[in-house]
């Protein structure tokens, strides 16, 4: 454990803050002080990250910052904290009325630290082992969460989750094993023959056949995390049925740590000559799953699955962007992956606070919210708005990048691009008029959770739609560049 979280710098912070805010959440009763822990604990694992952006701790054989995780270590952090802010009125109000039981909620906010630790060290690793057992702790966290409520529903979601999961994590260890056999030739065994650091530079003279076959299986195994079309059907049952605050996080940061895997991997594919080319594979796996989730949005009659394909629909994008590769491409991948965390989580923080004051997550039975709850039907709005790529929020921008990229290199694959995209903007537009407007129906509870995170999250996507801080462009443009 020492030589995993090294010194108390601000690498080692990052991981000892969350592990150890688990282990003390788990010891103490009580729903009040727990919640308001694990706020406390979620802003001081952001302050951690943020640091990472000024000062860069060496480089270990278990742990490393670079210019590519430190983007995803700070978005994790942010968006980690700010669900932790919604979820502690969301929580409490379930407990108020019923839905979930003390006995229930015993270690909701040990799992939630546990969950912020596994995925915080997926992207910190600096071994490929390390980083399979982080994304399967990960999982396993959410899975029990997603089970939480005890429901018939929620428990056979949370079992096809693991059941589906677990496949795909067994296939990602398959194609890990093939690294580690492709690489000891060149490197020799041991830890050395998995570290990340090590293999990227090394790359080059491994065998090529070896790493084609370890890709496919690492693409199928993580891409299953990722929600990618066709081993996406955990997620959608996964975020309808547990608790809105772990369907935030499972759409705005879960998906984005298999996407980091999957990247790692690309970039030790594209350093090999002689391998195939990894781009095709993603981008046939990102189109298929936009153009399969966009259709779906139409068939959705639950609120949180309609936000859930919409879900696979844009890591779909972003894989699909990070296929095409190129320097203009990669930019929007990431910029794309940054406004859909912040602005699908904003989403579910909206759709927590409908479900909790309207009582139902049906579609159907959800109308005039802009009349009966202003501040949160706008504020839903607004957020469909911005996920439907509409300008001046930042999805508008990335998704023009990603289609105008297509369109310089490679023409006929814009076709589908932008026929996928239309189809979802067509979806979500006429969800959510029927959601907004109208005249109200069902109970109309009053909201008692805070807006904040909510408005600070779109606060954020409108500021990067209407301008981009120079430092953060050359940011995103060098990492860009990392990625080939």
């Amino acid at each position: 454990m020492t030589a995993l979280l090294g010194s108390f710098d601000a690498l080692g912070m990052v991981l000892l803050i969350p592990l150890a805010s688990a282990f003390v959440l788990a010891l103490l009763p009580g729903y009040r002080v727990t919640a308001m822990l694990n706020v406390l604990a979620s802003l001081l694992t952001l302050l951690s990250a943020v640091s990472l952006l000024f000062v860069r701790p060496e480089i270990g054989r278990l742990l490393f910052v670079d210019d590519l995780n430190v983007v995803f270590i700070v978005l994790n952090a942010l968006v980690g904290f700010t669900t932790s802010l919604f979820s502690a009125s969301y929580i409490g109000h379930e407990l108020e009325t019923g839905r979930l039981t003390p006995t229930y909620l015993r270690f909701y906010h040990a799992m939630y630290q546990a969950m912020m630790f596994g995925m915080n060290l997926a992207l910190l690793a600096n071994n490929i082992g390390l980083l399979w057992v982080a994304v399967e702790l990960a999982t396993l966290t959410t899975v029990m969460m997603v089970g939480i409520y005890r429901t018939h529903e929620a428990l056979e979601a949370a079992w096809k989750y693991f059941i589906l999961g677990s496949v795909g994590i067994a296939l990602a260890l398959f194609g890990t094993i093939l690294v580690y056999v492709a690489s000891q030739p060149v490197i020799g065994e041991g830890l050395d023959a998995m570290t990340w650091t090590i293999l990227i530079e090394r790359a080059a003279r491994f065998d090529a056949a070896l790493l084609n076959v370890a890709f496919v299986f690492l693409l199928l195994g993580y891409g299953t995390k990722v929600g990618l079309a066709p081993v996406h059907a955990w997620l959608p049952d996964a975020h309808a049925e547990g608790p809105t605050p772990i369907s935030a996080v499972l759409s705005g940061l879960l998906l984005n740590v298999a996407l980091y895997a999957v990247l790692r991997f690309k970039m030790l594919m594209s350093a090999n000559e002689a391998a195939l080319a990894p781009g095709p594979l993603m981008v046939t796996m990102g189109l298929s799953s936009l153009i399969f989730a966009s259709f779906m949005l139409y068939r959705r009659r639950d609120i949180k699955r309609l936000f859930a394909y919409s879900s696979i629909e844009h890591m779909g994008i972003i894989t699909f962007a990070f296929g095409m590769g190129g320097p203009l491409a990669n930019f929007a991948g990431l910029l794309h992956m940054t406004m859909h965390s912040l602005t699908k989580s904003a989403i579910f923080f909206a759709v927590g606070n409908i479900a909790q004051a309207k009582g139902t997550q049906k579609i159907a039975d959800i109308r005039g919210l802009t009349e009966s709850h202003p501040v949160l039907g706008w504020g839903l709005l607004v957020g469909v708005v911005a996920i439907a790529g509409m300008p001046p929020l930042g999805i508008f921008m990335s998704e023009f990048l990603v289609v105008t990229s297509t369109f310089a290199r490679q023409p006929l694959l814009a076709i589908p691009l932008v026929l996928g995209l239309l189809v979802a903007l067509g979806a979500l537009l006429w969800r959510v008029t029927g959601v907004a407007f109208g005249t109200p129906t069902g109970r109309m509870e009053p909201v008692k959770a805070s807006y904040l995170p909510m408005f600070v999250h779109l606060a954020l996507v409108l500021g990067a739609g209407l301008y981009l801080p120079p430092a953060i462009v050359s940011w995103f443009q060098h990492v860009a560049a990392l990625l080939g």
